[in-house]
């Protein structure tokens, strides 16, 4: 579609300084600086203002967003830091739901190695500033909102000017886009961007493993490395672009760096404060459609919060806390009710290295009475020092039971860092007793070695080996590639001590050396050795060829003799009469007479 210029957003006058005052308080050790080129234009780096960009052109398309700043505590307060609600309230902010944070983590595995350098406290606080993490993490077990989250309509009234993009499919509106989800992607934006963050076949904005995963895409499609404040502040202004919002998503993400902790799902605090808070105009919270203008046809309604229920008689008047909490009326969740895991029937984890594991990881979560809990999110990590990884190349796999209570983590794929790791099972949004898995990776082997190749390998003494020896390996009959072999030219058959005559390599230096180590196969199993050379001895060798798995192969080498030269005739012997043509009455011309 055409590039809409997208409006500024208009901001409440005292939202805004409050906001100005913390962000200057809180950031200022990351605040990007003004700079000017030479034709007088402030860098996307400007402290006070950013130009617009296509509004279209961004992941939100400029909508408005949280305001919030992160609390003046620790990020992760001690149990006795703080009481009462305004101690709960901090210690909310503070925590990120666990799935939400699952999903942040999960997306920053899958883009580990790319060179972009994400980190996961970055979507935290994108997350936390356009959604506040998914409405304080009210998502199911499949990481998808309880209903969905719908910025206000891009109608050019206050906002940036968006015409529906994609029929009304991801935000029920068909004149206008709004944006979706818990990282607020526009439709237009996630017709290309969206991922399937959970493995389900589908892209969905709802989703938060979706979303995040697509969000860390997003902010990496330009190579940069947002381990650079540079990149790192293009990043973000790309993402909305509003100063206010880079230094914003900056405060919280210097917040999330110094530490967080996990929550349960649906128990985050909601922020307050919106960009588009202005005197006359309610602020649309994420969730909520805003009333239809004059003119135009509302969004698809996505629900509101409930309303407060009325103070029963003897509590208290409106505004005072009962003295008991009331029962809770909210039925317990799947998680709520598991009290620990079990392994599954999960067989002997070992694999070599740069294989699939046979066998995969199977854990079942549990009542306390022992009854199979399904819907759970079972979160697996890899824990130590290794180069596995899931199949997919992530270090952390989240995966749901199903009926039986049992999720079977994705397929293990050994690296080539040979010893002992372990898998940890953990229940996610809830503190139970895990499983831990010991996994053991062992190195490449081959069970057979057979020559290249059938030419007789030989020279003479003094001389070199024409014809490489070439092998190659196999394990259960399948190619046995990066394969360590070890060459030795040995005594005899039965004696596999190193031969001090015969053939022989040369190292770096030229000098003789009859054992070769470190040789590797290639990735078809096949090795060619160095050229071989001979001494002055004659006859047969062996060359013996092993590798790690008992694979061995003995290749017949021979030396033949070096010619030896005929002496040369003395001229002052007499000459052989059997040799002597003179001596040889046939050899004389025949003489006619003459007629």
């Amino acid at each position: 579609m055409a590039a809409h210029i997208g409006r500024r957003l208009r901001k409440g006058a005292a939202t805004t300084a409050v906001a100005a005052a913390a962000v200057a308080a809180l950031s200022a050790s990351q605040a990007p600086g003004v700079t000017v080129d030479d034709q007088g234009r402030q860098s996307a780096g400007d402290a006070t203002s950013a130009p617009d960009a296509a509004a279209d052109d961004s992941a939100t398309g400029n909508s408005p967003y949280y305001t919030d700043l992160p609390p003046l505590n620790s990020p992760a307060p001690s149990p006795s830091a703080g009481s009462g609600e305004a101690g709960d309230r901090s210690a909310a902010e503070a925590g990120i739901p666990a799935t939400v944070l699952d999903a942040y983590k999960k997306a920053e595995a899958a883009l580990r190695g790319t060179g972009c350098n994400l980190p996961w406290q970055l979507l935290a606080a994108i997350g936390k500033v356009e959604s506040g993490q998914a409405r304080g993490g009210r998502v199911d077990a499949d990481g998808t909102t309880i209903s969905p989250i719908l910025g206000p309509q891009l109608d050019g009234n206050g906002f940036a000017l968006i015409r529906d993009t994609d029929n009304g499919a991801y935000d029920g509106n068909r004149m206008y886009d709004q944006a979706v989800g818990p990282m607020q992607f526009i439709p237009s934006t996630w017709s290309w961007a969206g991922r399937d963050g959970n493995g389900d076949g589908r892209k969905d904005p709802n989703n938060i493993y979706d979303a995040a995963l697509a969000a860390g895409h997003y902010l990496c499609r330009y190579d940069w490395d947002l381990s650079q404040p540079g990149d790192l502040r293009k990043a973000i202004l790309s993402y909305n672009n509003s100063t206010d919002y880079l230094n914003t998503v900056l405060s919280w993400l210097e917040y999330y760096r110094k530490g967080t902790h996990e929550i349960p799902d649906g128990t985050g605090a909601l922020p307050d404060d919106r960009s588009d808070a202005r005197p006359g105009v309610t602020p649309s919270a994420p969730g909520t459609t805003p009333p239809a203008r004059p003119g135009t046809r509302p969004g698809k309604p996505s629900g509101s919060r409930p309303s407060p229920s009325p103070t029963a008689p003897g509590t208290g008047g409106p505004g005072t806390p009962p003295t008991t909490p009331p029962p809770s009326t909210t039925p317990p969740t799947p998680t709520d009710t598991v009290h620990h895991l079990e392994d599954a029937g999960t067989g002997t984890l070992t694999a070599m290295a740069g294989h699939t594991f046979a066998e995969r990881i199977s854990t079942r979560a549990e009542t306390q009475a022992g009854k199979a809990v399904a819907k759970v999110r079972i979160r697996f990590t890899i824990v130590g020092d290794t180069d596995s990884t899931f199949a997919g190349g992530e270090s952390v796999a989240t995966v749901t039971t199903d009926a039986s209570g049992v999720a079977v983590a994705p397929a293990l794929r050994a690296g080539e860092r040979t010893g002992a790791f372990a898998v940890q099972a953990a229940v996610v949004g809830r503190s139970v007793k895990g499983v831990p898995y010991k996994v053991t990776v062992t190195q490449r082997a081959a069970d057979a070695l057979t020559r290249v190749g059938e030419k007789e390998l030989t020279c003479v003494a003094g001389g070199e080996f024409a014809e490489p020896v070439a092998v190659e390996a196999t394990y259960g009959g399948e190619a046995a590639g990066k394969v360590a072999v070890t060459a030795t030219l040995v005594t005899s058959a039965d004696d596999p001590a190193e031969n001090d005559k015969g053939p022989y390599f040369k190292d770096a230096d030229g000098k003789a050396v009859r054992t070769l180590t470190g040789l590797r196969t290639d990735a078809d199993g096949r090795l060619t050795l160095p050229k071989l050379y001979a001494d002055d001895t004659a006859g047969t060798f062996l060359l013996r060829l092993t590798t790690a798995g008992g694979a061995t192969l003995d290749v017949e080498l021979t030396v033949e003799p070096a010619a030896t030269p005929s002496p040369d005739p003395d001229p002052s012997a007499d000459p052989d009469p059997s040799t002597d043509p003179s001596a040889d009455p046939s050899t004389e011309p025949s003489r006619t007479p003459a007629a």
